[in-house]
């Protein structure tokens, strides 16, 4: 692995001598992504392998183009587990791509998100210098952590080489609530409040569905936990839920499993484009944000996860300054994640991500300036360059 290593380094170093840009790029299930995707491909796919776990440490360390599907199988083996269920969008997702892309699955609001499971990071930086920040414990985490800094940097402050997690058992229970006929803003006053009590509250989604007859709504909450624990908030929750005049009904796990799975993966039916000049928004706002009036909706209404706290919707690119707005208004922003199929370079012009204020804005340029001073990472992938 020496060779791949070194390969990756000259090819940064070559690049900064020479003046030109790499796009690090792993499986490419997110290419989707981004404000622009220039720069010559760098794969990082030949550097890969798990270089140490210790299940009774919690803890493993794993190079940047390992499949996170291996991963993800070695961790079931022993009964563990990446909490923050980090999405794949496709076939061959790596571990550096999960970690550089930042995206965290249903369990984020309470499992935490990527950087929270960061404990150590090596990579390589736009002068080819292969640097070593954190370690694989916690107390290691000191002064400005560098190692979660590129979690959710795509790719552009440095070329992330080896990571350690922090992983968790599998919970010894699981149970899923399907609860039908709440409202919107019922369904979040009831997540807010779930919030606020010591229930097992793993995950949850509140979905309009437009092709039953009559159209109803669904709130679904998975619990995660000891088993007397997940037991007794089904009955109490349930309970809370029958009284405000919805129906419930425990899932079988088995059966469920795979819609959660597709929740984060985006291959629910919500997640097909209603139209071709459809872009999907992503929302992040505070748990407790009211229901948002969202203007120029191509689905008659959103996709909520995370308790309230991430919203998904269809709109067109040219909804993007009054959707922003209302993020805004609401503490929170909006992100174009997925342009339209007919015009995405188009789409984009609005701009993937809500513009940077002064402050933020000059905190991004020193940080890209003493990461990549000579621009080798700079795809513009997450502003405009």
């Amino acid at each position: 692995m020496d060779a791949e290593l070194n390969a990756l380094t000259d090819a940064v170093r070559h690049a900064a001598a020479q003046g030109r840009t790499l796009r690090l790029r792993g499986g490419g299930t997110k290419d989707f992504w981004g404000q622009s995707l220039t720069g010559d491909v760098l794969d990082t796919r030949g550097y890969r392998g798990i270089v140490s776990y210790e299940p009774s440490e919690l803890v493993v360390t794993v190079r940047c183009g390992t499949p996170l599907s291996e991963l993800e199988a070695v961790l079931a083996e022993k009964g563990q587990c990446l909490a923050f269920e980090p999405p794949h969008f496709g076939q061959g997702a790596t571990v550096g791509g999960m970690v550089a892309a930042g995206l965290s699955g249903p369990a984020r609001a309470t499992a935490g998100a990527v950087r929270d499971y960061v404990l150590g990071a090596r990579f390589i930086n736009g002068l080819g210098e292969h640097l070593t920040f954190g370690g694989q414990v916690m107390k290691n985490v000191a002064g400005y952590d560098v190692s979660r800094l590129m979690a959710g940097s795509w790719g552009t402050l440095g070329l992330i080489t080896e990571v350690s997690l922090k992983v968790l058992p599998v919970a010894p229970a699981e149970a899923t609530l399907m609860i039908v006929g709440m409202p919107q803003k019922v369904a979040l006053d009831l997540l807010h409040r779930w919030g606020g009590q010591p229930l097992p509250l793993n995950a949850s989604a509140w979905v309009r569905d437009t092709t039953a007859q009559p159209v109803a709504d669904y709130v679904f909450v998975r619990l995660r936990g000891a088993v007397a624990a997940v037991q007794s908030a089904v009955g109490k929750m349930s309970a809370d839920a029958l009284a405000l005049g919805a129906q419930v009904q425990q899932m079988a796990n088995a059966e469920v499993a795979p819609d959660w799975r597709a929740s984060g993966e985006q291959t629910l039916p919500f997640f097909d484009a209603p139209g071709p000049d459809a872009c999907l928004w992503r929302l992040s706002v505070p748990q407790t944000a009211p229901v948002l009036d969202l203007p120029g909706l191509e689905h008659p209404s959103p996709y909520i996860e995370w308790q309230g706290a991430q919203r998904w919707l269809w709109a067109p690119a040219s909804a993007a300054v009054p959707l922003r707005a209302l993020a805004q208004s609401v503490g929170g922003h909006a992100t174009l994640f997925r342009a339209s199929v007919t015009h995405a370079e188009v789409d984009k012009i609005a701009g993937v991500n809500t513009p940077l204020d002064a402050v933020q804005e000059r905190i991004q340029r020193q940080l890209q300036q003493q990461f990549d001073p000579k621009g080798v990472f700079a795809t513009g992938r997450m502003h405009p360059l």
